[in-house]
């Protein structure tokens, strides 16, 4: 599933080619996603402008005057640009493949420039909501999640106030949306080791060092993966079609066996399950 440098990178190649583009007609070629794609959403969005795209933890947001569009990718969605003069196709992000079947289109969003917004999804978790006459942070789906990794919310004394008595092991917490949004199994896999911080620990026994170095440790991992354009482990690709590349720094994810990256540790990767999700560490330094 594609986690926040993931969605980031696709709202950046989203606005450079149709931020301020104005929907001309909404084709549903398939209305089934997660949720069946209602019949009104043509007429509704038909001469809205967008105004703007924004991310929230893993869901795009298109703004509109009076009007919010809910999109998640779930867990294969895609979104890609061509240009109606000569069919030429870009990549929003770098889970795509540019040799898509048409048959697995779902939507194509016609624009006043010239371009087409298609959204296309073979595997059918993604979904769009339309929302209307109401304020962002209103949105059912929005309002329990976690303040954002980047956000000045995120901070120590938050971390402590919320681990405070929770028998909940420290990947376990990272994963859940409540406390942090955005984050997904790599890129917690990936802040653990930075940490040096064991998977299984008990999150209520992270004394405030640890807190701090595993807040800087979870930006830093999202701020390198953004700037090599996400990881490309099966789907991902950007608006262009170009794949990420932040797979090539992965420490611990899919290193089973294989010798720790740190030159000073004569550890191996661990290979266990937690909460059924495959998770990665250094038998030595991570403790």
């Amino acid at each position: 599933m594609p986690e926040l440098p993931e969605i980031e990178i696709v709202k950046r190649s989203l606005f450079k080619k149709i931020n301020k583009a104005k929907i001309v007609n909404v084709k549903i070629n398939n209305r089934n996603l997660r949720y069946k794609i209602p019949y009104t959403l043509s007429k509704k969005l038909i001469n809205e402008k967008i105004l703007k795209i924004s991310r929230r933890s893993k869901y795009l947001i298109f703004h509109f005057k009076n009007k919010l569009l809910l999109a998640h990718l779930g867990m294969s969605g895609k979104f890609f640009i061509v240009r109606s003069k000569d069919n030429k196709m870009f990549k929003t992000s770098f889970y795509y493949d540019l040799n898509i079947l048409e048959k697995h289109n779902h939507i194509y969003f016609i624009l006043n420039n010239g371009l087409v917004l298609i959204y296309n999804d073979v595997r059918r978790f993604g979904f769009f909501k339309l929302f209307e006459n109401i304020k962002l942070k209103e949105i059912t789906y929005l309002k329990k999640l976690g303040p954002e990794p980047f956000s000045v919310l995120f901070c120590t004394k938050y971390v402590q106030n919320f681990i405070k008595n929770r028998k909940k092991n420290i990947k376990n917490l990272l994963m859940d949306q409540t406390f942090v949004s955005g984050l997904g199994n790599i890129y917690v896999n990936e802040a653990l080791f930075l940490s040096k911080i064991h998977p299984l620990r008990q999150s209520s026994n992270l004394e405030r060092k640890s807190i701090k170095n595993l807040i800087y440790s979870i930006r830093k991992i999202l701020k390198i993966s953004i700037n090599q354009g996400g990881s490309s482990i099966k789907d991902f690709k950007n608006t262009y079609g170009k794949s990420g590349n932040f797979q090539q720094f992965f420490n611990v994810y899919g290193r089973e066996n294989k010798n720790c990256s740190r030159i000073s540790c004569k550890g191996k990767i661990i290979k266990i399950s937690i909460s059924n999700r495959s998770s990665f560490y250094c038998n030595s330094c991570q403790n």
